[in-house]
C-alpha cells in the first residue's frame, strides 16, 4: 500500500491524461462493436480500474482495444442475428460470453499460461494487427459516409422472402417444441402465420440486411448502395475529424489530438445546428449490474459460444502482454505475466457484469500514462475513476457527439494499428521456400495468410492456422540446420579455448557473449535480457555467433533492438563467426552496415583479438 501512494502527483497526472485519451476511443469502440457508446465507456471504466488494481504491470492502462473490439463485433452481430435481431434479447447472452472470457483469463493466469504467450511468432502478430487495421478501416466506410444498411429500404426489401422463410421456420420449431405435429395439425401453423405482422417481417429483413452488409466482404459488396446514398454532411464531419487528429499532432502532442478533434468537430456540429446523426443516448447515473446475466442464465444459451469466449480470453491475453512488454522497455521494469492475466480477467469479468465491452492493455494509453509521470498501479485506477466522473458529469453532453466523428476517430485507429514495420520488410525478406515454380518467403507467406484469412473469414482461426504453418516451417528449418543444440541463455558460460589468452587488463572494457543455437521467436525473450548482463565499465561487446545457425524475423528485430540500445549507451559491438543465413537477414534491413560495419565482423576470434589489442585501451 505504501508503494501505491509513492508517486501520487505523477500517477494522478498520468491517470487523468490517459483517461482523457481513452474517452473518445472508448465511445468509438462501443459504437463500432454494435452495443453502443455506453458499452465502450463502461468497459473502459471497470477494466482500467480493476486490471490496474489486480494486474502485474504497474503502469498499464487497460480498456477496449482495436483487436478486442474487432472480435467482439463479430460475436455481438452473430448473437443478435440468432436472437431475431433484438439486441435487448441478445444482451444477457453477449455479456455472459464476455464474463466467461474474463473468467477464462483468470484461469489462464492461475495456470501459469502467461509465460507461453511469447512463443507467438512475429509474422503471425504482424498479419493479425494489419488485419485488425484493415477490418476497422473498411467497416467504418458506411458510418463515415452516413449509410446504414438497415435504413436503406430498397436494400432491405431484397431480404423479405428470406425473412418470411425464417419466421416460418421459427413457428415450425416452436410447434415441434410444444409437441404439435405440423402435418396432422396444419391449421395451427396457418393460424400462427396469420398473426405475423408486416413490422415483424420488416424487422427480420433489417436484421438480415445488416448481417449481409457486415464485415469486410459485406462492406465491399454494399459499396454500390453506399455510394448512391452518400450523406455529404457526415462525410465532412468524418474528414474534419481525421484532418484535426493528424494536423493537431504537428502543432503539439501535449494535448491529445483525438480529444481535440472530438470536441472541436462535435462542438461545431451542435453550435451550427447541423442535421447530423448523433450517437446513441448515454444513460445518466452510476452503472448498474445487468442481473439478467444470472437470472436468465441457461446453459444451452452459452454452450455454442464457449470457444468464442476462449478466443476473446486468449486475444486479450496476447494484447495485454504485448503492451506489458512495451511498458517494461519504457520503464526498465519487469511485469508479472500471470498476475497480469488474472488482473485483466477480473477487470473483464466485472466490466461484463455492468454491460461493458471486453478489453485489454492499451499500448497508446499506457505510453501516455508513462510519459505523463505514471509509475504505479494507482495511475490506471485513477484513469478509470476519471472516466466514471466524465460519465456522471457529462453523459448528456456526450450523447450529442456525431456518429461520423467517432467513425473518423476509428479510421485513424485503423491506420495506426497496422504493422508497417512488417509490411515494409516484405520485399527484403529472404525467399527460403519453394511452392511450385515460385520462390517465396516463409515469413511473408505466414503474414499474408493470417492477414487474408482474418479479413475475409475469422480472426481466431486465422491466427491458429498461422501458428500451425509457422511451427511446421520452423521445425523443418531447424531439422535441416541443426536439431542438436538450442542454447540462447542469459547466463555466464564457460570460457572457450581460444579465449583463455584474452588480456586480463581489458576484461572490464570488453564483454564476451556466446550465442549458441538459432535465434528465433522462442528464444528472443531470453536474448533481450542480454543487455542487462553487460557491466557498466564495458565499451565493447563481442558476440560469438559461430553456433547461431539460423535467425527468423522475430530474432532479427530482437537483435536490432539490442544493438540500438547498446548504440545509445555508446557501446560498440563486434561480431565473430557470423554465419551466412543470419548475415543475409541482417543485411536485408541494414543492421549490417548501419549498426555493425564490415570492419567489426571477424571470421575468427583470433582476428577479433588482434583488433581489440590494437584499438581498446585499458581504462579501469
Amino acid at each position: 500500500m505504501k508503494n501505491l501512494f509513492s508517486n501520487i502527483k505523477g500517477d494522478a497526472f498520468g491517470g487523468i491524461t490517459a483517461g482523457i485519451v481513452a474517452l473518445p476511443l472508448a465511445l468509438a469502440f462501443g459504437v463500432s462493436s454494435g452495443l453502443g457508446p455506453t458499452a465502450g465507456l463502461y468497459g473502459a471504466i471497470f477494466i482500467s480500474f480493476f486490471a490496474a488494481l489486480f494486474g502485474g504491470t504497474n503502469t498499464q492502462i487497460s480498456g477496449p482495444t482495436a483487436p478486442m473490439t474487432a472480435v467482439s463485433m463479430v460475436v455481438i452481430a452473430g448473437i443478435i442475428a440468432v436472437n431475431d435481431g433484438d439486441i435487448n434479447k441478445a444482451l444477457p447472452i453477449i455479456l455472459t460470453v464476455f464474463l466467461l472470457a474474463g473468467l477464462m483469463q483468470i484461469g489462464l493466469g492461475a495456470l501459469g499460461i502467461g509465460q507461453y504467450i511469447r512463443y507467438i511468432p512475429y509474422p503471425v502478430v504482424s498479419g493479425f494487427m494489419t488485419a485488425i487495421g484493415v477490418i476497422i478501416l473498411v467497416t467504418q466506410i458506411f458510418p463515415s459516409v452516413g449509410y446504414y444498411p438497415k435504413e436503406d429500404m430498397e436494400f432491405v426489401q431484397q431480404f423479405k422472402p428470406q425473412a418470411e422463410e425464417l419466421i416460418l421456420e421459427n413457428i415450425l420449431r416452436e410447434e415441434a417444441g410444444e409437441g404439435i405435429l405440423v402435418l396432422e395439425n396444419f391449421q395451427e401453423t396457418i393460424e400462427r402465420a396469420d398473426e405475423i405482422t408486416e413490422a415483424q417481417i420488416l424487422a427480420e429483413s433489417q436484421t438480415l440486411a445488416a448481417k449481409e452488409a457486415s464485415g469486410v466482404l459485406g462492406t465491399i459488396k454494399g459499396l454500390p448502395n453506399a455510394l448512391k446514398n452518400i450523406n455529404w454532411l457526415e462525410v465532412a464531419l468524418a474528414l474534419a475529424t481525421i484532418f484535426i487528429i493528424y494536423g493537431f499532432k504537428r502543432i503539439t502532442k501535449v494535448v491529445p489530438s483525438t480529444l481535440v478533434a472530438l470536441i472541436v468537430v462535435s462542438g461545431a456540429a451542435v453550435a451550427f445546428g447541423m442535421d447530423y446523426r448523433p450517437i446513441e443516448q448515454i444513460p445518466q447515473g452510476f452503472p448498474y449490474p445487468v442481473v439478467e446475466i444470472f437470472t436468465g442464465f441457461k446453459l444451452g444459451n452459452i454452450t455454442p459460444y464457449v470457444f468464442t469466449a476462449l478466443t476473446l480470453a486468449l486475444l486479450g491475453a496476447i494484447d495485454s502482454l504485448l503492451t506489458s512488454v512495451v511498458a517494461d522497455n519504457m520503464t526498465k521494469t519487469k511485469h508479472k505475466p500471470n498476475k497480469e492475466l488474472v488482473g485483466q480477467g477480473i477487470g473483464n469479468s466485472i466490466g461484463a457484469i455492468f454491460g461493458g465491452l471486453p478489453g485489454a492493455g492499451a499500448t497508446i494509453r499506457t505510453v501516455v500514462n508513462i510519459n505523463s509521470g505514471g509509475k504505479t498501479r494507482l495511475s490506471g485506477m485513477i484513469a478509470g475513476v476519471m472516466l466514471l466522473f466524465i460519465l456522471l458529469a457529462l453523459g448528456p453532453v456526450a450523447s450529442k457527439i456525431p456518429a461520423a466523428v467517432l467513425a473518423g476517430i476509428l479510421i485513424t485507429v485503423g491506420i495506426g494499428v497496422m504493422d508497417y514495420k512488417g509490411l515494409k520488410a516484405i520485399p527484403s525478406l529472404p525467399r527460403d521456400i519453394k511452392i511450385g515454380p515460385f520462390n517465396l518467403s516463409s515469413e511473408v507467406l505466414i503474414m499474408i495468410t493470417v492477414l487474408i484469412l482474418a479479413c475475409v473469414w475469422n480472426l481466431v482461426y486465422a491466427v491458429g492456422i498461422g501458428l500451425v504453418i509457422a511451427s511446421l516451417m520452423f521445425m523443418k528449418k531447424i531439422g535441416d540446420l541443426t536439431a542438436e543444440r538450442s542454447d540462447v541463455k542469459p547466463l555466464k558460460e564457460e570460457v572457450w579455448a581460444d579465449e583463455i589468452g584474452f588480456p586480463k587488463e581489458l576484461k572490464e572494457e570488453v564483454f564476451i557473449k556466446h550465442i549458441k543455437g538459432p535465434l528465433f521467436f522462442g528464444s528472443t525473450s531470453d536474448f533481450q535480457q542480454l543487455t542487462a548482463q553487460i557491466p557498466a565499465t564495458a565499451e565493447y561487446v563481442v558476440l560469438r555467433l559461430g553456433r547461431m545457425q539460423y535467425m527468423d524475423q522475430s530474432g532479427l528485430y530482437a537483435m536490432e533492438d539490442m544493438l540500438m540500445e547498446l548504440k545509445n549507451k555508446n557501446i560498440e559491438v563486434l561480431f565473430v563467426g557470423l554465419l551466412e543465413q543470419p548475415r543475409y537477414m541482417m543485411e536485408r534491413i541494414d543492421i549490417i552496415p548501419d549498426f555493425i560495419p564490415n570492419e567489426h565482423i571477424f571470421k575468427s576470434f583470433n582476428a577479433c583479438l588482434s583488433w581489440v589489442k590494437e584499438n581498446v585501451q585499458n581504462k579501469h
